[in-house]
């Protein structure tokens, strides 16, 4: 594998958590190797891995992008990262917001539902 992979693997773990990546990796078959290999090296590799913003910073980023593009599916998964990345719920409120404004409430709102229920579920998680 590429530096780029081999980079992007570190920073895929670090964010997403070794459980969510071992479960990705457990699932890929020959169809959807290629496109697991472009998000690490590209989305992971190059994006998150590029050290100009911090992790907390791109983790705001990606949320409000998510649920401005009505990408609700990844919202999740970029929730429970926030643990990871520093991002705080006050943090991802404030991105929520920003998308309220420029992107929609209906939008918004439906990610701050998913934001509620996936806390949730992790607080659930740790008691």
């Amino acid at each position: 594998m590429s530096d780029r992979y081999e980079s992007g693997m570190r920073v895929r773990r670090a964010v997403l958590g070794d459980d969510h990546v071992d479960r990705a990796e457990d699932n890929k078959t020959e169809f959807d190797e290629p496109f697991q290999r472009l998000i690490t090296e590209a989305a992971w590799g190059n994006v998150w891995g590029s050290g100009r913003i911090n992790a907390r910073e791109r983790s705001m980023l990606t949320l409000a992008l998510l649920a401005a593009l009505g990408n609700f599916e990844e919202i999740p998964m970029h929730i429970r990262a926030t643990a990871n990345t520093g991002a705080s719920k006050e943090d991802v409120m404030e991105a929520f917001q920003h998308v309220a404004i420029y992107a929609g409430v209906p939008r918004a709102n439906q990610a701050l539902k998913l934001a509620k229920q996936t806390y949730a579920e992790m607080e659930a998680e740790e008691g």
